[in-house]
Formats: structure tokens, C-alpha cells, sequence
């Protein structure tokens, strides 16, 4: 195992100089000294040439890549690695155009590996937020009066969003942060998710929208009407929303800055990538790095992604 003291892309790039010490770590971040065969976990496993394996049980052959975001690609190990970096690193992301650029391949290719690294962003957490909440929506998508006249949306203004994607986002004070696209902002639809990732008698803290009435019936509900330009409780200034909206402002100047449009089919992938960079903001370039390899095995075909 490389020691975490890793910190610069030279370095990255001098720790894993080819496709052997690449496969080397993957086998140890994966299979931490005894192989496993993805076909049949209990068989046991011959080693054969060329860093393959062959599972007794089934007699199919595998090697670190099978199964995970590095299968069935003739990329090389070193340059998935330095888009892992730069994908965990960049603050605002990276654009499939300009990784293209960094790493020699087509802009193509670059969007299939990048979502392939978005996929590994998305894990289950079981545990509940819990202490203080704060709850915001957003709307992703282009503004209206930056558009050409002949694709202006008519009422498309505020809540309405014809042109726009709602994304609710659940942040813990001084903790992590989850965001969802959603279909729409209805209490149908927030509530249910509040419920799943909040801790019931958590202090809940949200604005004026209808979406959340109710809600004081499970939790400690705070509202901070933004309709009346209210952004704190001045009678307990612990009641704001200033945190998650630090987190939207994060991912817009990304959207905006980097990726200008996001489709609303892949739009969670996204979410999940500024999600997971957020929520490890405090570890190592190393750890982020780390944490999104220990996740490969969240492979996704190209004929997923097109398909849906």
C-alpha cells in the first residue's frame, strides 16, 4: 500500500509510473492480499500469467479489472488514474472536452470514462442525519434572460420550472450534505425523503415553501421565510440556511463555469460527484482518491448510459 502522503499529480504520476504498480494497488485496495473471485465468492482461485486468475468453481478466468469501472476499456490504468485525481480534486469538476485534452483521448471516450467515475460518487449511507438540518431546493438549468429570444420558456419564472430540474438537498450543520433530483417539489414527493434521511426529533430548518408543512409533527421545525428577505432568525441566529446554500452556490459556479448543461437523465450522477467532494472536503487529496477506488465495483455499461 502507497503511503497517503501523495499530494500533487507528480506525484501521483512517479507513485504509479506503469500498468504493473497500477494493478498492484488495485489488487491490494480490492482483495487486501486474498483473491476473491467475482463469479463465486466461497471458490477458490489459481493464479495464472499475465495477472489473471481462474475461479475453481465456474473455470472462468478474471483479473482486478473484472467487474469494476476499469473492465472491457484498452484505456490504460495510469491515465483512469489521473482522471480519478483530477475528477476528485478539481473543486468545480472537469468537462469530458478538457479532460480529453489532459489525458490523450477523444472527447468521446472522456465522457464514457467520466461517467463511469461519476457512477462510483453515489454510495448507500444507512445512517440518518441527525442533529441540525438544514433543507433547500434548487433549480438546475440555463436562465431565461440569457437566452436567445426564440428559446425563452414562458412562465418559467420562481417555482416553476419547465425549463429547470429541481435537486433538494439535506445538509447537516457542520456535517455531510445529500442532494436528489427531483420530479417535482410537492410535499408528495420531499417528504418521504426527508423522512429517509433525517432523524426523527432532529431540528429541521427550512424556508417558507408548502412542501414542507407538516413535517413539525417529526421534527423541530424552524422556517426561515426568504420571501420576506428573512436569511436568519435574529431572535436564535443557529436558524438559517446558509450552509446548504453555500453547498448550491459550490455546485452552480460548476455547472455554470465547467459543464454549462447537464441532462436531466444524468443530472444525479453530477449531483453525486459534487455531493461526495463535499462531503470530504476535510480529507486528503490522497483519501478522496482512495475512497472512489474502493468503489469501483459500481461498474455501468455504455449501453446503460444510453439507454438508461
Amino acid at each position: 500500500m502507497f503511503n497517503k502522503d501523495i499530494k500533487t499529480v507528480l506525484e501521483l504520476i512517479k507513485a504509479f509510473p506503469d500498468e504493473q504498480t497500477c494493478i498492484d494497488h488495485l489488487e491490494e485496495l480490492r482483495w487486501e492480499g486474498i483473491v476473491i473471485s467475482p463469479f463465486d465468492s466461497l471458490s477458490s482461485v489459481y493464479k495464472c500469467k499475465g495477472n489473471k486468475y481462474r475461479c475453481r468453481n465456474t473455470g472462468k478466468y478474471f483479473n482486478v479489472k473484472t467487474d469494476t469501472i476499469f473492465d472491457n476499456t484498452k484505456i490504460e490504468l495510469q491515465k483512469w488514474f489521473l482522471a480519478i485525481w483530477i475528477c476528485t480534486s478539481f473543486k468545480k469538476g472537469i468537462s469530458s472536452v478538457q479532460l480529453s485534452n489532459e489525458i490523450g483521448v477523444t472527447q468521446k471516450t472522456a465522457w464514457f470514462l467520466l461517467q463511469r467515475i461519476r457512477n462510483c460518487f453515489g454510495f448507500d449511507d444507512n445512517d440518518k442525519l441527525d442533529g441540525i438540518i438544514e433543507s433547500d431546493e434548487t433549480f438546475v438549468g440555463g436562465k431565461n434572460k440569457n437566452r436567445h429570444k426564440d428559446k425563452k420558456v414562458e412562465q418559467s419564472q420562481g417555482r416553476s420550472f419547465k425549463d429547470k430540474t429541481p435537486v433538494l438537498g439535506l445538509l447537516q450543520r457542520d456535517g455531510n450534505v445529500r442532494a436528489f433530483v427531483v420530479p417535482n417539489t410537492q410535499a408528495k414527493t420531499l417528504q418521504p425523503i426527508i423522512r429517509r434521511n433525517v432523524a426523527k426529533d432532529s431540528v429541521f430548518i427550512s424556508d417558507e415553501w408548502m412542501g414542507y408543512n407538516g413535517l413539525h409533527s417529526d421534527y423541530d421545525h424552524h422556517i426561515v421565510d426568504h420571501s420576506k428577505k428573512q436569511y436568519v432568525d435574529f431572535d436564535n441566529p443557529e436558524i438559517h440556511s446558509n450552509s446548504i446554500e453555500g453547498f448550491w452556490s459550490i455546485l452552480k459556479r460548476g455547472y455554470n463555469g465547467i459543464y454549462n448543461w447537464w441532462s436531466r437523465k444524468h443530472m444525479q450522477k453530477y449531483v453525486n460527484e459534487f455531493v461526495f467532494r463535499y462531503n470530504l472536503r476535510k480529507e486528503t487529496q490522497f483519501t478522496r482518491f482512495t475512497k472512489l477506488l474502493l468503489n469501483m465495483e459500481n461498474r455501468i455499461t455504455y449501453k446503460m448510459l444510453i439507454n438508461g
